[in-house]
């Protein structure tokens, strides 16, 4: 009986290993802000998770109207709730409509980036843009903010994750800011051959 014990506790080992925690830490494009949660880029992503047959959990830790300062706020208890070995940022959009200052949102992203590697979490950043009426060079500060992370902390970035979506008033909402139903899966999409090499 005890080695039929052992040798059951031995066959579940494999998973418990492979399977990965992720964290998902955004505002309202990756809270799902006007759809059902399940239409969401996020949930999508799960489910090609789940293809793959790894038993990897997206927590998703989204909130509509979130800024890179609330997000500061919350990473340490999502780190010690989840655990993850894997934590996306999508965050920064809110700062920029409300034109705070790059250098701010920057350093809170970087804070962040810190805390989640500090625990030995690898970071996908994910990058967005703000509307054009902001003026040419605060959007050149603003979107730069991005690469520049990337390249300083040594973690790979998305560049704007709505590139093939903003554009299309078929995959937009009518705040001309959300992307609705139809976006979501050229989201999840994109972000996916991002995050493979990191759950490796």
């Amino acid at each position: 009986m005890a080695r039929f014990l052992f040798a059951v506790i031995i066959s579940l080992m494999p998973m418990t290993v492979t399977a990965k925690s992720i964290v998902v830490l955004g505002d309202s494009i990756s809270a799902g802000y006007g759809i059902e949660v399940a239409q969401g880029w996020v949930t999508l992503l799960q489910a090609k998770l789940d293809e793959q047959g790894e038993g990897h959990i997206i927590h998703n830790e989204s909130i509509s109207g979130d800024t890179t300062a609330g997000g500061l706020a919350r990473i340490d208890q999502a780190l010690t709730l989840h655990k993850p070995d894997v934590v996306i940022i999508e965050l920064g959009a809110n700062d920029g409509l409300r034109g705070l200052s790059p250098l701010l949102i920057k350093n809170n992203l970087a804070e962040i980036s810190h805390r989640a590697q500090q625990t030995g979490a690898k970071v996908l950043l994910l990058s967005m843009k703000i509307p054009p009426n902001y003026g040419k060079r605060y959007i050149n500060l603003f979107y730069n903010i991005y690469p520049q992370l990337a390249t300083e902390l040594h973690i790979p970035y998305l560049p704007f994750i709505m590139e093939d979506v903003a554009l299309s008033k078929d995959m937009m909402q009518q705040d001309g800011l959300h992307p609705n139903a139809q976006g979501q899966p050229f989201i999840a999409e994109k972000v996916w051959p991002q995050l493979l090499p990191l759950l490796k």
